[in-house]
C-alpha cells in the first residue's frame, strides 16, 4: 500500500481508522489470492462477517510511504475465525491487528466455515 495525501490526519501521519481499511483491503486480496474472492463466497451463500477488531498501534506512516501488509489465519472453528495482520514499513511494525470474524448465510445466520476455505486459509499462512 501506499499512503496518499487524503489519508492523513492534520498532523501528518496516516490516519488511525485508515490502517483498518488497509487490513480489510488486504484480507479481501489474501482470499482472492487463496482462490476465495468475495463474490465467489456471496455466490456460494457465505458471508465472512467481523465480529471483533483489536488493533494496536505501535508508529506513525507519513505522506507517499510504502507499506506492506501481512495477514495469516490465527484460529480457525467450526464458524468462526481469528487472523492476525501487521502493517509495516521495512522491518518496522507500525501497526498490529487481531479480528475475529464469523460465517454467516444469506439470511444471516451463522454457518460452518467450508472446508475447502478452512484449508485454504491455515494453508495460507
Amino acid at each position: 500500500m501506499r499512503v496518499r495525501f487524503y489519508e492523513l490526519d492534520p498532523y501528518g501521519h496516516v490516519n488511525h481508522s485508515v490502517y483498518i481499511q488497509y487490513f480489510e483491503a488486504a484480507r479481501a486480496q489474501w482470499l482472492n489470492e487463496l482462490g476465495f474472492p468475495l463474490d465467489r463466497l456471496q455466490r456460494d451463500g457465505i458471508q465472512i462477517v467481523v465480529t471483533e477488531i483489536n488493533t494496536r498501534y505501535l508508529g506513525s506512516a507519513g505522506p507517499d510511504e510504502e507499506l506492506v501488509v501481512e495477514t495469516q489465519a490465527e484460529e480457525m472453528r467450526r464458524v468462526s475465525m481469528r487472523f492476525l495482520q501487521k502493517i509495516l514499513r521495512g522491518d518496522e511494525i507500525l501497526v498490529k491487528q487481531t479480528i475475529s470474524a464469523a460465517c454467516i448465510n444469506e439470511s444471516g445466520r451463522p454457518t460452518r466455515v467450508p472446508a475447502e476455505l478452512a484449508t485454504a486459509l491455515q494453508r495460507g499462512q
